[in-house]
């Protein structure tokens, strides 16, 4: 099999999306490996679970330090790593522009809306609000813009009578698990045919 490509994840919580790429990267026919789990929190409980599952870790707040700081940090584990790709799965921090810029082309995103409804936080609260019939998530390339790169894929979830944030959250994170590493390997795949 063609060596694999090195993927590194950021998160700043639990982790669930990371628990699912590095679980797909277990099978024999993914085309990309997980060698980094980094956290802007290092009390993260996803950093626990990657060390469990045989990840390396790394994890420092970024409290006290600016963005362009705290990001060049990042990137230089990620370089030590001799990452390929970046994968973003909860990462709850804006990133620096000369951060975007190292990793353009192969940094992709996961958000909780249908891309472009939505950019930001709360994005179920107003999809309910809006009265919109779906809702979903994407997975897109990063941009300089807050989720603003281009849609790579799409899951869509009908929103129900009576749906909170809370229940439609947790049917679209079913969706997130499914379709994100499903995304990740046909965007790895792709770039490494162009």
């Amino acid at each position: 099999m063609a060596e694999r490509a090195r993927v590194a994840i950021l998160i700043s919580g639990r982790g669930s999306n990371m628990i699912a790429l590095a679980e797909a990267a277990d099978r024999a026919d993914c085309p990309y490996e997980v060698v980094l789990v980094a956290a802007n929190d290092p009390d993260a409980s996803g950093l626990a679970r990657a060390r469990m599952m045989g990840i390396e870790t790394w994890g420092m707040s970024h409290k006290g330090m600016n963005r362009a700081e705290f990001d060049a940090l990042i990137d230089a584990e990620l370089r030590r790593v001799r990452a390929d790709y970046v994968a973003l799965a909860g990462y709850m921090r804006l990133l620096s522009p000369e951060f975007v810029d190292r990793w353009a082309g192969r940094m992709v995103n996961i958000h909780p809306s249908l891309l472009p409804a939505y950019k930001g936080l709360d994005t179920h609260a107003r999809a309910i609000a809006a009265g919109d019939v779906e809702a979903g998530c994407s997975v897109h390339v990063v941009t300089a813009d807050l989720d603003d790169g281009p849609v790579i894929a799409q899951a869509r979830v009908p929103i129900k009578p009576g749906d909170t944030p809370d229940s439609l959250a947790a049917r679209i994170l079913v969706e997130e698990h499914r379709l994100y590493p499903q995304a990740l390997a046909e965007f790895v795949r792709d770039e490494s045919r162009s």
